[in-house]
Parts: structure tokens; sequence; C-alpha cells
């Protein structure tokens, strides 16, 4: 089993490099409490998805204090990186998006893996419960994912909205559609969901309506999948290729519509803690002192 963390978004709304922003003060950050709990939960390998002027920094801090710990791989995720026949256009700045973030591991990937992003805290049980869905499935299946995933009332911030994949299932956990979309209170307090590719689109969702937080168990097979639709996705979206995104859910939503792929949707106990503004660090900071406190985590993380 690996765990692929992507690394390689702009973080704009946080002001700067949200990914190494130190949040204990062993300068640990958010991803170091993700693959210690991999590492406990079973996990043999890890694949920084970055950003190529980053190595030095991923190196140079995570790098040092893990590389001794767990099998360590680093890819850059590069605008360039498109397939035959396509370039990337002037003035695109941002990523392609979650699931070009995934094909970028294709020559490197080694196993069935969970992708997870770099600012989210997941907890101990998401990973747990990821390991045991691996462990579930006999070998070499292919197409069977899965996907952790988080009350919306338990993944908001105070400080503004945010993205979410709301999951709708069948009444065995299946997942049937994935819409992206963007979260947040109204004046009344509900929580409303805005459909990202039709913003016209808006519904009320009740509090125990699952979403994903990018935590994706995938079989191996699914890079072959990420490669083939690529092009399509380019061809669907040339007149938006300054800023479309190539994201995960989307691709697997279709790739299930298509036969090709199931999808679980299973719950954690685990509490969701992230960084998605500035303002949201304290409590993030706060929240996880309470754990290493309590002993959930050794202080210092990696400390002999």
């Amino acid at each position: 089993m690996e765990l692929v963390i992507l690394a390689a978004g702009m973080g704009s709304r946080f002001g700067g490099l949200k990914q190494i922003e130190p949040i204990d003060e062993y300068g640990n950050f958010i991803l170091d409490y993700s693959v210690y709990d991999a590492i406990k939960a079973g996990f043999e390998s890890v694949i920084f998805v970055i950003k190529e002027e980053l190595y030095d920094d991923f190196r140079n801090t995570v790098g040092k204090r893990i590389e001794d710990k767990i099998k360590t791989k680093y890819v850059f995720q590069k605008l360039e990186d498109l397939p035959d026949g396509y370039n990337c256009p002037d003035g695109r700045i941002k990523p392609w998006g979650t699931a070009h973030a995934v094909l970028a591991v294709r020559d490197i990937v080694e196993d069935d893996f969970i992708m997870i992003n770099a600012d989210d805290f997941y907890g101990r049980d998401a990973f747990i419960t990821a390991a045991n869905y691996f462990k579930s499935l006999e070998k070499g299946s292919k197409g069977r994912y899965a996907n952790i995933v988080y009350s919306v009332e338990n993944t908001m911030t105070e400080n503004g909205s945010v993205k979410r994949a709301v999951c709708f299932s069948d009444d065995n956990n299946n997942c049937i559609e994935m819409i992206e979309s963007t979260i947040e209170k109204d004046l009344k307090g509900n929580i409303i969901g805005t459909e990202l590719e039709n913003p016209s689109n808006k519904r009320i969702l009740k509090p125990g309506q699952f979403v994903s937080m990018n935590m994706f168990a995938f079989t191996k097979d699914i890079i072959d999948d990420l490669a083939r639709l690529f092009p399509i996705f380019l061809e669907k979206s040339k007149n938006n290729l300054l800023s479309c995104e190539y994201l995960i859910p989307s691709v697997v939503t279709q790739l299930f519509k298509e036969g090709k792929a199931s999808l679980k949707l299973l719950s954690t106990s685990a509490v969701w803690y992230g960084i998605t503004y500035k303002q949201d660090k304290d409590f993030v900071v706060s929240s996880l002192k309470k754990l290493v406190d309590s002993g959930e985590y050794t202080k210092g993380l990696w400390i002999k």
C-alpha cells in the first residue's frame, strides 16, 4: 500500500505555501501527521506530488524527518505534462487539478494507493479504514475504489467557503454521483452547496450529508484511465484552458458511469481539520496540540 500526497497546490487563499507551514512547536507540518498515521496503519511508501521548485524545501524538511522511517519518493506536477498534441496555453498558472496530479505518479507508483491533500488532517481512523479496505480486496482487483467520507458539517470553516465533492450513494453505500461544490452557510445557518460547473444549481445540505475530502483508495489500474480520459477532458475544455481543472471526483464519476469501476463510500470516526484560510491555523494548531497532549501522537512525532 502506498500513500500519494498532493502538495503542488498554490495555496492562494491561505496567502502562501500552506503545505510547508509549521503546525506545532516542533516544526512539523500537517502532512507529517498524515505520514505518521499512514505508517501506523501499515502503509509502506509515500509519494509526494510537488512543484519542482519546492523539491529542496521538501527534502530539507519533511524528507529528512521521514526518509529513514518509510520509503519516500518525489514527483513533479508540471503544467507542460500534457498528452501529445497539446500545449499549455500562455497565461496558465495554476496546476491542472487533482486527477492530473495523480497521473504524475504513473512512472513510480508500484501498488494500490490512497491519495490525500497535503493541507488536510484526516485522523488515524481514516487511514486504518483505508488500509482495511485494501486488505478486503482480492489480489489483482481492478476498478474497486473507495472514498473515505466525512459529514459535511465537520468539514467547514468559519472563515469562508470551502470546496467539497458532495457524495450520493445507493443503499449499499456505493457512490452513484459526486458533485464538486462550493459549500458555505447562509444567513439562516443553512449549509448551501453550489455546483462548480453549474453555479445556478444550489441545494441545502442536511447535517450528515457525506462529502469527499479527497481521500480516495485506488487500485493501481486507475492510472491507465486517468491517461485515457485526460485528452478528452482537454478537448471538452478547449474554451477554458486557462482555468479548467481535471479533477478526481469527475474522473471517478465517469468511470462508474461507464461501468468500469465502483466507488464505496466509507465513513470514518476521525475528525477532519484543515487550513483553507490563514485564520484557520490557530484552531488547527490548538486541536492537534490536544491530540498530542492526550497521547494520540508522540510529542514531536519523529523525535527519537
